[in-house]
């Protein structure tokens, strides 16, 4: 995935593809270039680690009722202004996991989740920051864990190229991909990102494994019924069984001074996107 430029290396993670100098860091805060390589800096570098309800990813199509153990590092190559994990994800505020953490195995990480299959434990879900810019770490943990007849979930913001998909998919079973908009201008000028690499993302995950979708509805930014329906008919368009979340948006973060969604909007949206939608969720209501 390294291409070079003016003795830069490029990254080919995702649609940035940063031209990276030996020793510095891409946008994401986590791509990082060494000995002329393009590797992951936060390679099993750990920021959280928790055994969480399998519905918490959000998926409820998925062997509900289970526990998965999740584990997070650090980094995004989107910068959302409402993120609710900013100090993990977003590059300026990365500097003490990237000072302090150190790499955990891949062989760590499939033998705690085996250890925990007693108490409900199906597998491991690479979530909290973006986890596709370390996907390096996802391929040769989550191999380790299908070895051990486990499963993989991956919670991810779906900002990356197909060669990253085709690399993961043997060994991914579910994964939750927010589609945050269905507005390329609003990706762009609100999040910094890439609605049709996202697009491109999800219409190429749902042939390989199970997948569910997340819209975050912030008041004022993509709360119409016209967007709902055009975001909820994409979707059908590639199979109505797609469950979808429809989610409550909290004040948080760069966007603190705004008020919560109503309440009645996230209903409403979800009962929208019930006409083309078998399976819509609704979330912190």
């Amino acid at each position: 995935m390294n291409d070079t430029t003016d003795n830069k290396q490029i990254c080919g993670v995702c649609f940035h593809h940063c031209a990276i100098a030996e020793g510095q860091t891409g946008f994401c805060g986590a791509r990082t270039c060494r000995n002329g390589i393009i590797t992951a800096l936060n390679y099993g570098r750990l920021s959280a680690i928790n055994l969480d309800p399998i519905e918490k990813k959000p998926l409820r199509r998925f062997m509900p009722g289970t526990k998965v153990l999740s584990v997070g590092s650090f980094g995004c190559n989107i910068r959302c202004p409402f993120c609710q994990n900013s100090d993990i994800s977003w590059a300026e505020q990365v500097s003490y996991y990237a000072e302090k953490t150190t790499s955990t195995a891949p062989e760590e990480i499939a033998a705690a989740a085996e250890r925990l299959k007693d108490k409900g434990n199906i597998g491991v879900a690479f979530t909290y920051n973006e986890p596709l810019i370390q996907y390096e770490f996802v391929r040769d943990t989550a191999k380790l864990v299908h070895e051990r007849g486990m499963k993989n979930v991956l919670v991810t913001n779906g900002t990356a190229e197909l060669s990253v998909l085709e690399e993961l998919a043997p060994f991914i079973d579910a994964s939750n991909i927010d589609l945050k908009s269905f507005s390329g201008k609003w990706y762009r000028e609100t999040l910094g990102g890439d609605l049709d690499m996202v697009r491109k993302f999800i219409t190429n995950a749902v042939r390989f494994w199970h997948v569910e979708l997340t819209t975050l509805i912030i008041p004022g930014e993509n709360d119409s019924e016209e967007e709902m329906r055009d975001l909820s008919g994409w979707i059908a368009g590639l199979d109505p069984d797609i469950p979808l979340h429809v989610t409550r948006f909290f004040p948080r973060f760069r966007m603190s001074d705004r008020a919560p969604t109503d309440v009645e909007t996230v209903y409403h949206l979800a009962q929208v996107a019930r006409e083309k939608l078998r399976f819509v969720y609704t979330g912190n209501c």
